[in-house]
């Protein structure tokens, strides 16, 4: 048949077989960055589309003939912005052509990190894995459990620009503090290793003297931290001075703390692919404010940056809080200040918490030899109920607030009140499911006020219910089963007992007593009380009256152990009304004007941009499904009861919301098992998606 084509092949000519079009090869330029160069170094190779990605490198480690170790050097392919590690694959199934620039370098590379108490940490992190999996290797190094809360952060624009204009009008030259860990093992550009800390996290003990080693630097064993390292990172840093606290950025609206939040890097994604240089500074941050498992044995590092976060978020007003509330922070502030500057050592294990499983066990080995335990556990299936008098409102318009006393009864995670005491066994006036509505403290103890404001959900938005208390003690009980029902959490549960516990320890903390050491105190204070409250509070008193108000608030805090202040410090940071909302501003389908969407760990709150008002809210308990148009990078989410919203992001990329809420429910499936591994599969599918 070929002898009758006009494309017949000449017999001088040499017919090609398909091995010799397999090894056709062309040119591959790979600029290598080495760090004995001055520059970046071009390296052209001859290669072949059959040939993988790892003959690739070992081709250019030939090539460059320099005697070191290449195990951390990786391809990195600058036009499509992606890591080749995939080693096995070929050339022509990563559609890698002569007109591809690649880049052998390093995989893991220095990066400065601001903590939450203000040090910079420089540290080799790897640019190549996701940064989900980097936050791990960060904290596995910094020795900070639950890496799962937390995510790195870029800078906003106005943090920056503030930091700019502060440094024009200096005239010396700034000099950041920071801690270099360059020396671990790291340095060398190996990887970091993968492995996290020990499931039973058992402390050592020093073998000479019998003494518990620090805990914070024997879960590792390949630890960068020094001791003196890990003290910096376990110890409050003094207060700031008034000046540096007035130059900082302080979000004034709604929409500048919405600005904050658009800096949140995509856990899924990498560090180069994310456009972050060699050296540049990003901020760890708790991105998800759910804090599990906090254990003053373990966690020294993870409770100081928690509470350090929350007293920035305090004093920059990035959360608001009365001026009762400020002064107990300030109080606690400075009594964390006088004991972290005495260098008091203490002993992070002293406080062991008791495991309800041993108490249980212990429990029915007293039972069975007769006797009685102490502590016995009560019947858990007996669920306790609480029945008192209580004033009601229900707000409306163009009336005044008048309470009328009702006879409520408190059980399950439903509370339902009769007109009187007599009325019990009949039909209630009303019936309220408390189970995942908003618990709102209602609380000025000077003026003897106990409130509890609920916000329960409804189709159309929420309805407002306030319940008014005579005193602290009745207070506490009602809050307490308020917020575990709030929960799904009856009074039967363990932790109602401690939750009681932890607000009358708070309403304590609030009760201002004059004390005759207050006015002898004021002059032995050694710290500006200007700097522990916000300069707006600090404008509105005089230094001296300032400072006796925290002195008197002082008082009721002055026996507390440093790492139990940082606690109660961390708890009434969780109490405020607008503890764990994120705010975005977006743009809901449907509606013309702009609104602020509030995303916490359990709902979502459409805000009024203006007033700050909420207008409706939506629980995750009642989520069916949620997902993104990535076209036209929008958000959908469907409720129960036929309820759907959809909405545009205009101060972040969608991919940050959806990732906050798939975050959130991925923090939800955590039980007490999961120290070992995270299930990062399962983050990815909640959190991940198409980009």
């Amino acid at each position: 048949m070929l002898a009758f084509c006009p494309w017949k092949t000449p017999a001088s000519a040499t017919m090609l077989s398909s091995g010799d079009f397999a090894s056709a090869s062309w040119e591959l330029v790979v600029r290598v960055d080495h760090a004995s160069e001055k520059q970046q170094k071009d390296v052209t190779l001859q290669v072949s589309g059959d040939l993988h990605v790892g003959g690739v490198m070992l081709k250019l480690a030939e090539q460059m003939n320099i005697a070191q170790d290449w195990s951390d050097f990786a391809l990195w392919w600058e036009q499509k912005r992606c890591w080749l590690l995939k080693t096995h694959w070929t050339l022509d199934k990563c559609g890698v052509q002569a007109d591809a620039k690649l880049l052998f370098t390093p995989q893991h590379k220095m990066l400065r990190l601001r903590l939450p108490n203000a040090k910079t940490v420089r540290l080799r992190v790897s640019f190549s894995a996701v940064v989900f999996k980097a936050v791990a290797d960060i904290c596995k190094m910094l020795n900070i459990r639950r890496p799962e809360e937390l995510s790195l952060l870029r800078p906003s624009g106005d943090y920056s620009k503030k930091k700019k204009k502060k440094e024009k009008n200096n005239k010396e030259p700034v000099i950041e503090d920071i801690l270099d860990l360059e020396s671990s093992s790291t340095s060398s550009g190996s990887p970091v290793s993968p492995g996290l800390y020990s499931k039973t996290m058992t402390p050592t003990y020093d073998p000479i003297n019998g003494t518990p080693a620090l805990s914070t630097m024997t879960w590792f064993g390949d630890s960068p931290l020094t001791e003196q390292n890990c003290n910096v990172l376990a110890f409050s840093q003094p207060p700031p001075p008034p000046d540096v606290l007035a130059d900082m950025f302080q979000p004034r609206s709604l929409v500048d703390k919405a600005k904050m939040n658009a800096g949140w890097l995509d856990s899924s994604r990498s560090l180069m692919e994310q456009n972050i240089q060699e050296d540049e500074q990003l901020l760890l941050r708790f991105k998800y404010y759910t804090f599990f498992d906090l254990n003053p044995k373990y966690d020294a590092v993870r409770i100081n940056q928690l509470y350090e976060q929350a007293r920035w978020a305090v004093l920059l007003e990035e959360i608001d809080c009365t001026e009762e509330e400020m002064l107990i922070f300030a109080a606690l502030q400075y009594h964390i200040s006088k004991l972290s500057l005495r260098a008091e050592i203490q002993d992070f294990a002293a406080k062991s918490e008791v495991d309800e499983v041993e108490a249980a066990l212990t429990s029915l080995e007293v039972t069975l030899e007769g006797g009685k335990a102490d502590n016995a556990l009560e019947d858990i299936t007996d669920i306790p109920t609480l029945a008192d008098y209580l004033k009601l409102f229900r707000p409306k318009k163009l009336m005044l607030k008048a309470f009328k006393q009702y006879w409520f009864v408190f059980k399950d995670t439903s509370i339902a009140y009769f007109k009187n005491k007599e009325l019990e066994q009949g039909e209630p006036i009303e019936k309220l499911n408390i189970r995942g509505c908003e618990i709102v403290p209602d609380v000025n103890v000077s003026g003897r006020k106990f409130g509890i404001k609920l916000l329960i959900p409804v189709a159309d938005g929420m309805n407002e219910l306030y319940l008014r208390c005579d005193h602290e003690d009745q207070y506490a009980r009602w809050m307490a089963a308020c917020i575990l029902a709030s929960k799904g959490k009856t009074m039967a549960d363990s932790s109602y007992q401690p939750e009681v516990m932890s607000i009358l320890s708070f309403l304590k903390m609030k009760n201002r007593n004059s004390s005759p050491l207050v006015a002898s105190s004021l002059e032995s204070m050694d710290v500006n009380p200007e700097c522990l409250v916000s300069p707006r509070c600090a404008k509105k008193h005089k230094s001296k009256q300032l400072a006796a108000r925290i002195l008197e608030a002082h008082h009721n805090v002055a026996q507390m152990p440093l790492v139990e202040a940082k606690l109660q410090f961390i708890q009434a940071w969780q109490s405020l009304p607008e503890f764990g909302l994120t705010y975005y501003l977006v743009r809901f389908k449907g509606i013309k004007k702009d609104d602020i969407l509030g995303v916490s760990y359990n709902r979502l709150i459409r805000i009024d941009a203006v007033t700050g008002i909420p207008i409706t809210t939506w629980r995750f308990a009642n989520m069916r499904q949620w997902k993104v148009n990535w076209e036209i990078r929008q958000v959908a989410i469907e409720f129960d009861q036929n309820v759907s919203i959809a909405f545009t992001c205009l101060s972040a990329d969608c991919k940050i919301v959806h990732e906050y809420i798939g975050g959130y429910i991925f923090l939800s499936t955590r039980s007490k098992d999961q120290n070992e591994t995270l299930d990062e599969d399962l983050f990815h599918k909640l959190t991940g998606g198409q980009d």
